[in-house]
């Protein structure tokens, strides 16, 4: 089976490959042009693509509407801490949308790319007990 892939669009492809480099241990696989990269981490795939430029994921739809970035859909990296994950990227000033929220499958933080991407970190919870 192949990967699974998401495509994020984003102002800038170089500042994004960097913050994903940096900050979320993706590596780089493929930067053909100035508009487009993949990048990967494990088994997913994450496919840059910029506001502008010759590539298919800029360009407008039939109805004139352009791809923007940002929005609250996202992938979720899974983690083991997340509180310290969010201390770390706090630390080096990577923009959180919230503090981590305590929810009923375990602990997130949302943070943003470059370009106002969002990105959940997530850690489960204790697992489920069956009263029976």
């Amino acid at each position: 089976m192949e990967k699974s892939s998401v495509r994020y669009i984003v102002n800038d492809v170089d500042a994004a490959m960097s913050f994903y480099s940096k900050h979320l241990g993706f590596r780089v696989e493929l930067h053909p042009h100035p508009t487009f990269a993949i990048l990967s981490r494990d088994d997913l795939q994450l496919f840059l693509s910029a506001t502008s430029g010759p590539g298919g994921g800029s360009q407008p739809l039939p109805g004139g509407q352009h791809p923007d970035p940002g929005g609250w859909n996202r992938f979720v990296l899974i983690v083991h801490d997340v509180e310290r994950e969010a201390a770390r990227l706090r630390e080096a000033g990577v923009a959180l949308r919230s503090d981590v929220i305590t929810g009923v499958g375990g602990k997130q933080v949302v943070v943003d790319d470059p370009s106002g991407n969002p990105i959940e970190l997530f850690e489960y919870g204790a697992a489920p007990t069956n009263p029976g």
